[in-house]
């Protein structure tokens, strides 16, 4: 067995179309590195890319699924940058500026989620949160602020006083509060959360990704530039997905009173 690289790393795992990536360094409750955000950026971009590839499930290796950034190897890139790096080139993790993945991508959480945790989970479309899990947006405890999409993500899902509540207090809160202000969507048992984010990944899979892609593009476009924007490309992206082989496919299985077969195109 291969010495563990103390600066850990991402795993990834391709299970059918299911692309789960596991952040990887529980020795140190999942704490991200530099060379972690460069090898999860290269797992979302695979995510992105591969058409063979339908949902993604991000999950922390250990008991915990990250304690956020470790801030002593961050703070002189801090410093110059502000904050970690985004680029055209790569898909952003955090979803906030260059390229978003274009998969659905759910999460699955489980004891302690600080700071940068709860920006990539809010990044993603679906959290699955264990029983355990222990949520805190700590950064002005160690004088930054949170740059990662939970000033944002966190009015829009939890409103503005919840946001404030728990961004102005900086308190530690619990799944059942982080499912009361929408942060997260189930909370099971720990050490189910995985495989009941596998279990939904599943059925997304097994639905039209062209229609699954567009829905999901769709809601953002909503989100980022409002009504008139979405409401804009409706019907030509209705055209497109109408004149797919999928979409005969699920006209065809609707007649023959059968599960449809989605190819992707």
């Amino acid at each position: 067995m291969s010495e563990r690289h103390p600066e850990g790393g991402i795993t990834v795992e391709q299970r059918g179309h299911l692309w789960l990536m596991g952040i990887d360094r529980p020795e140190k409750r999942n704490g991200l590195t530099p060379k972690m955000w460069d090898e999860l950026r290269e797992a979302y971009t695979r995510l992105d890319e591969d058409e063979e590839l339908r949902v993604g499930i991000l999950f922390g290796h250990g008991e915990h699924f990250t304690a956020g950034l470790d801030l002593p190897k961050w703070h002189d890139r801090m410093k110059q940058a502000g904050n970690a790096p985004r680029e055209a080139s790569r898909v952003d993790p955090s979803a906030l500026s260059g390229r978003a993945c274009r998969k659905p991508i759910l999460c699955a959480v489980r004891g302690i989620t600080y700071t940068a945790g709860i920006e990539y989970m809010l990044a993603a479309d679906i959290v699955v949160a264990a029983d355990d899990c222990r949520f805190s947006q700590l950064e002005p405890k160690r004088g930054i602020m949170a740059t990662g999409g939970a000033t944002i993500r966190f009015v829009e899902r939890g409103g503005w006083g919840n946001a404030m509540y728990h961004l102005l207090v900086v308190d530690e809160f619990d799944s059942q509060e982080a499912l009361r202000c929408g942060l997260v969507q189930e909370v099971v048992p720990a050490g189910t959360e995985l495989a009941r984010a596998e279990e939904l990944a599943l059925k997304i899979a097994a639905l039209a990704p062209m229609a699954i892609q567009a829905t999901k593009a769709s809601c953002r476009l909503y989100a980022l530039e409002g009504q008139a924007a979405a409401v804009a490309e409706f019907q030509e992206v209705q055209r497109k997905l109408a004149n797919s082989e999928d979409a005969a496919e699920g006209v065809a299985s609707f007649v023959e009173r059968r599960e449809p077969i989605f190819k992707g195109r």
